[in-house]
């Protein structure tokens, strides 16, 4: 019987992997060898999590989640109506860079010798999103099958097929774009007039002696993790407060950001790689 389900949850689990991967395939078609080496890498990037959550039972002090649990009584008020717990906001931003971080992680580990367009990158980092939701998806239909019974699955397919699957592809498309440029900083930069950044920049690069390019690439790896894991987080916050209503639109938007990111020209641009893409940031 627990074969079955595992079966069952894996099969459930490779519908909205191949409805999507089919979507975004045709926006930016890659060869199938790579396509399925990331989708493999995306699904390895799930183990080192499951790996440290696992090391929770044998050293508790590594569970991020104790220490977060001490701010839950302090609130953060976004309105007189609307308060947030210090602590959801930290554990929920945690998660958030652990899970965009390891998907990334695994594009640079196998694609960051094929990219030649910044649209190559985003659309690796979706597949390696895909690998990581499909796992993801096969454990959760397999545990509410297990503890809520077999009538529970249908609500949880649709959500997790259309909504968290996305959502996944959402923070993970928007991260590559920002990989991308940091991949090709050296020709993007010089494409760029050095006057119109930001003073600030300009004067740290003076000050830790850096080679332009590389605090670009740096500029643009900590501003892609930044903004995925601030999509990340609301996403997982709006669901855990019951803010239901705005999943929706805020999916939609999401969707119509992604496309336009695939139908800018800027983006199509080839690039010769002048500068090595470190493997951490």
């Amino acid at each position: 019987m627990e074969l079955a389900k595992i079966l069952i949850s894996l099969t459930l689990a490779c519908v909205p992997a191949y409805i999507w991967g089919y979507i975004f395939y045709h926006k930016q078609p890659e060869p199938r060898k790579w396509v399925a080496i990331t989708f493999i890498a995306g699904i390895l990037s799930v183990v080192p999590i499951m790996l440290y959550k696992a090391a929770w039972q044998f050293f508790p002090q590594l569970n991020i989640f104790t220490y977060t649990d001490a701010w839950d009584r302090d609130l953060l008020g976004f309105s007189s109506l609307v308060y947030l717990p210090v602590g959801i906001v930290l554990a929920f931003a945690f998660v958030g860079i652990l899970e965009e971080y390891m998907k990334n992680t695994a594009v640079r580990l196998t694609d960051r010798k094929n990219l030649a367009c910044i649209d190559d990158a985003i659309e690796f980092c979706i597949i390696a999103a895909l690998g990581f939701a499909f796992v993801e998806n096969m454990m959760y239909f397999f545990y509410i099958w297990t503890y809520q019974g077999f009538e529970s699955m249908f609500l949880s397919f649709i959500f997790r097929s259309i909504f968290s699957t996305f959502a996944h592809i959402l923070f993970s498309g928007i991260y590559g774009y920002f990989y991308g440029i940091a991949h090709f900083a050296k020709p993007i930069l010089q494409e760029q007039i050095r006057e119109n950044r930001h003073p600030l920049l300009n004067a740290l690069h003076r000050v830790v002696h850096l080679k332009s390019e590389t605090l670009f690439h740096e500029e643009k790896m900590m501003e892609g993790l930044l903004l995925a894991l601030t999509l990340h987080a609301f996403f997982n916050i709006a669901l855990e407060v019951g803010w239901t209503f705005i999943i929706i639109p805020y999916l939609v938007f999401g969707y119509m950001f992604l496309s336009y990111l695939f139908a800018r020209k800027e983006n199509h641009k080839r690039y010769n790689r002048l500068i090595e893409c470190p493997v951490s940031t």
